[in-house]
């Protein structure tokens, strides 16, 4: 019979509370369906290419059917997904104004072929404008390519946090590192359940944007703008101590400092961040010669979080306010 803390470390449940999964020795498994329509929603949805010749948008998402999941066996995550995906677009046709409409079907997003190698076919309704549907085969495919695999990032980053959990060596390793890592770049660490210490990161990120600053500012504060730039529900509360959800709720948060046309500092989580861990987002609003300057600072994001933090900001964030005031100015 094996001493106490001898014997095969897969079956030593001491240093937990509840046993569970020690060593990551263990089947689980995680539903990623839900979110996965959700994310493909935001990644598909909105993209635009143009050239000299006319302008082509993504406006909706008819169809995703299918599954995606993700399990974890002796430390090594293993994915499954398969989707039916139709996409419907528009585009307008520069010289003579005429808008027409199409539809993308990608019939087949699996683990079994390259985002590269997916089939994505591209039709349009009858009559002319032929000239857009060649753009939507073109740099329309390429865009729909580059979303889904940034899909599939997300799907293998940040949704799988916390799956593989921490062991004893895992853990030493971590602090071994946190230590070697500059205080200048390392904010303060939050705790998980299990009493890790979670390596943080901080981030600036500036954007130039054609719009005054008074409306830039009501896009972060007003709940209908933030639901036309994030294409999902959101709740908004903006005054201090205000909550707010945002893209289905993955991004949640809380406003602690609002100078109206001035700054915005919130607390600001990702869903699959550890339990009740936030970073401190601030967004100070520069005027310069006909354009704003927002500039992003934030403290406290989980150092394997950085990449996807950027993303959000980048992508999710940045990206779809500048299509969003473009569609502004166009209508008006």
């Amino acid at each position: 019979m094996a001493k106490w803390g001898q014997g095969d470390p897969r079956w030593i449940v001491e240093e937990r509370e509840d046993g569970t999964n020690v060593n990551n020795w263990h089947w689980t498994e995680r539903d990623a369906t839900s979110w996965s329509k959700g994310r493909l929603r935001e990644l598909l949805v909105g993209i635009t290419v143009e050239n000299e010749a006319g302008r082509c948008e993504i406006s909706e998402l008819k169809q995703v059917e299918g599954e995606a999941s993700c399990s974890s066996r002796k430390g090594k995550l293993i994915f499954f997904y398969e989707w039916n995906i139709k996409l419907g677009w528009k585009g307008i046709i520069r010289e003579s104004g005429a808008k027409h409409k199409g539809l993308i079907e990608i019939p087949s997003l699996s683990e079994e072929n390259e985002v590269d190698d997916t089939e994505v076919n591209v039709s349009k309704k009858k009559g002319d404008g032929d000239i857009l549907k060649d753009l939507m085969k073109t740099a329309g495919t390429a865009k729909v390519r580059e979303a889904l695999g940034d899909y599939l990032k997300a799907l293998k980053t940040e949704f799988t946090m916390g799956m593989i959990l921490p062991t004893k060596a895992m853990a030493a390793q971590e602090l071994t590192v946190e230590r070697k890592l500059s205080e200048n770049t390392l904010q303060a660490s939050s705790r998980v359940a299990l009493g890790v210490r979670i390596p943080t990161v901080a981030l600036h990120m500036t954007e130039l944007f054609d719009t005054a600053i008074e409306q830039l500012y009501r896009i972060f504060t007003v709940k209908d703008l933030v639901q036309k730039f994030s294409k999902s529900p959101a709740v908004l509360e903006a005054e201090k101590g205000g909550k707010f959800q945002m893209f289905d709720g993955n991004i949640t948060g809380e406003y602690t400092e609002l100078l109206t046309n001035k700054k915005i500092v919130m607390k600001w989580r990702c869903r699959n961040w550890p339990e009740e861990h936030y970073a401190t987002v601030a967004l100070n609003f520069v005027p310069t010669l006909q354009q704003t300057e927002l500039q992003l600072d934030c403290k406290g994001v989980p150092v394997c979080e950085e990449e996807n933090m950027k993303f959000c900001w980048q992508k999710q964030h940045f990206e779809e306010i500048k299509g969003l005031l473009q569609l502004t100015t166009l209508n008006g």
